[in-house]
């Protein structure tokens, strides 16, 4: 009987991944807070996005997510990425690191340019918190 369940459970594994929607979301707030960092670094108001996914359980917490700047964005349009670290998983939260396509923006970076803007995202990521 165990076997003809664990079975069943295997052949019906496979329809059930096809057709399972994306997990959802972990922390809204992370997420926020990334699309915050986006359209801060960007220099744009408003940002489209297409995947997103949050970790507040990872050490450090963050989110990570594929966005667009056009406002007609279509789901071709998502193919731009950035990953944002925070502090902590709950609000207020912290910039630590974020990194857009594959460079990467923080306290430690080796070049001062990426440094000063971390620091600028950083800075206008603390006037949000006030």
């Amino acid at each position: 009987m165990k076997r003809a369940l664990f079975a069943a459970a295997i052949a019906a594994l496979p329809a059930v991944l096809i057709s399972a929607p994306p997990a959802a979301a972990q922390s809204a707030q992370l997420e926020q807070a990334c699309v915050a960092v986006a359209k801060n670094f960007l220099l744009v108001p408003v940002i489209k996005t297409g995947i997103v996914q949050s970790f507040p359980e990872l050490d450090p917490p963050g989110a990570r997510l594929t966005y667009s700047t056009r406002e007609d964005a279509k789901p071709t349009d998502f193919t731009s990425e950035i990953e944002c670290e925070f502090d902590k998983g709950q609000p207020p939260f912290s910039l630590l690191r974020f990194c857009i396509s594959k460079t990467c923006y923080g306290p430690n970076e080796q070049e001062p340019e990426n440094r000063r803007r971390y620091q600028e995202v950083k800075a206008l990521m603390d006037r949000q918190k006030k």
